[in-house]
């Protein structure tokens, strides 16, 4: 099945944002999403809902975008900060607090500095990955600090690797210096990462897409147009738009941004110990 995206199934919804729900509401929802089978209350979970538990497998794979309304993630400068609404930044923190762990490729932490923490909503922190195949990140990156979170190095054999103590360090093997997300993801599942977040970038998030290796991708697209810059989904080109995959989708509002919820477990392929058949 081709991974190209085309939009479709859309479904008009909106959830609670901080404006019209206290804190104390969204730690509670962490805390029930987290705890089990208990039905969970509506608003949030509709759009969080089905990050709860794999329906391919026993893992859950999710990729978070925000982007400009002409799909870039950057100006042709690299400035990015910030497309997306404060609304729309707290639910990338929403999704933090929900996974086991974030990742993001060793462009995005080496441009952005990102400390992948849970700060603008309560709730866990998750572990936090980069993807380096060539070592390329420096050890005082603010995603090695120390705490209390797990921190992962995912690199490859010969690498030329400069961490803090207690950073776990993943070795994986690699083709024309990529790593392949299907391997990352089972590498992250054999260290007890059941729900994972792909935050970033791009290309990250793209080859991720490209290899079918997502249930789900938010893409939160803000209301302005950047003219030229980074595009926030790459994918190897079509013949014919006939051939896009088509995919069942929602659409949540997000103050000024609109979410769009993709539902891609159709394509996706098996990473962990697939689902049996009823």
């Amino acid at each position: 099945m081709n991974p190209s995206i085309l939009i479709g199934s859309v479904q008009l919804g909106n959830f609670p944002t901080s404006r019209l729900a206290p804190p104390d509401a969204w730690d509670s929802f962490v805390d029930l999403f987290r705890r089990g089978q208990q039905p969970l209350p509506q608003g949030w979970a509709d759009l969080f809902g089905p990050l709860r538990n794999g329906t391919v497998d026993d893992l859950v794979m999710v990729g978070q975008l925000g982007q400009s309304l002409d799909g870039r993630v950057a100006t042709a400068t690299g400035h990015s900060k910030y497309i997306n609404c404060p609304a729309g930044i707290e639910h990338l923190h929403r999704l933090r607090s929900l996974v086991d762990i974030v990742v993001v490729g060793v462009g995005t932490a080496i441009a952005d500095n990102p400390q992948l923490t849970v700060r603008h909503v309560p709730g866990p922190q998750p572990a936090r990955a980069v993807i380096d195949p060539k070592g390329r990140l420096r050890s005082d990156a603010k995603l090695f600090a120390e705490d209390g979170a797990r921190r992962l190095l995912i690199t490859t054999e010969g690498a030329p690797v400069a961490v803090p103590a207690g950073v776990e360090i993943i070795t994986l093997p690699s083709q024309d210096g990529n790593i392949a997300p299907c391997d990352i993801a089972s590498a992250l599942r054999r260290a007890g990462m059941r729900r994972v977040l792909i935050e970033g970038g791009a290309d990250t998030l793209s080859r991720f897409i490209a290899a079918r290796c997502l249930d789900r991708l938010h893409v939160t697209v803000a209301p302005v147009m950047l003219g030229a810059g980074g595009p926030g989904i790459d994918l190897p080109p079509l013949e014919r738009a006939d051939q896009a995959h088509r995919m069942p989708t929602r659409v949540h509002q997000i103050e000024d941004d609109v979410l769009f919820d993709c539902d891609l477990s159709a394509q996706r392929i098996v990473l962990g110990v697939a689902k049996k058949s009823t």
